[in-house]
């Protein structure tokens, strides 16, 4: 059962990649920025392995291939980074962040975003695409500090793509020994397949508690917000 998920969703990746190419990175790298926790550490290396074996980028060299991946990743960041920085931009958070956790959204991890930019400034938002999970929220504070978005666009594309370049190349490595490591995998299959659905339920074990935390202090916060005002009337 476990080798058989894990082929379903190598299949799923690789038929994405093959029938829209750089397009299928973009939207990948996409939904990451824009708050939806999908892995960059798994995006951009199976772009990397598709390209070694010539499932993607056919005919192309390595260099301009390996190039055009990581463009592609950038460019995704980007729009991703947009929507969010808009959302922000518009006063957006709450209701983002309501709806949002039924997509694992976090509001846990968006108000460590928060900490980081109103420390670092906007610099954060170069740096920070090499940080787990702030990379993925670092756009929301941006938007709601109105950082002038040409900046942010700079920024962010430029913070991105050598993120993307590293975890891309990662990936040819892997795509070149593939046929030394094929058989290895293909004999762990069910160890792999437990692993990574340990690390997923880890992880929305994580969301929850950190989640039950955050909401519980914001609504305390508010408590005593509105408590605090009505002292003052």
């Amino acid at each position: 059962m476990f080798a058989h998920l894990t082929d379903t969703v190598t299949t799923l990746i690789t038929n994405l990649y093959v029938s829209t190419g750089l397009l299928g990175i973009v939207l990948a790298m996409a939904i990451e920025s824009c708050c939806i926790p999908l892995p960059s550490e798994i995006v951009m290396p199976v772009a990397g392995i598709m390209l070694v074996s010539g499932k993607i980028l056919h005919g192309t060299s390595f260099i301009l291939g390996l190039a055009l991946i990581a463009l592609a990743g950038a460019a995704g960041c980007l729009i991703g980074s947009i929507i969010a920085y808009v959302v922000g931009y518009s006063g957006g958070r709450p209701l983002m962040l309501k709806y949002g956790r039924y997509l694992l959204i976090s509001q846990h991890d968006a108000d460590k975003a928060d900490r980081f930019f109103h420390k670092w400034g906007s610099a954060t938002v170069f740096f920070s695409r090499l940080l787990p999970v702030v990379r993925t929220y670092i756009s929301l504070p941006a938007g709601i500090a109105e950082m002038p978005f040409l900046e942010f666009c700079i920024y962010t594309f430029l913070g991105s793509l050598p993120w993307c370049l590293l975890l891309a190349y990662l990936g040819t490595i892997l795509g070149k020994n593939i046929a030394t490591l094929g058989p290895i995998f293909h004999d762990l299959d069910i160890v792999i397949a437990i692993a990574v659905i340990g690390m997923i339920a880890l992880y929305i074990w994580r969301h929850i508690r950190n989640e039950k935390k955050a909401r519980a202090v914001a609504a305390e916060q508010v408590k005593h917000e509105t408590l605090a005002q009505k002292t003052q009337q």
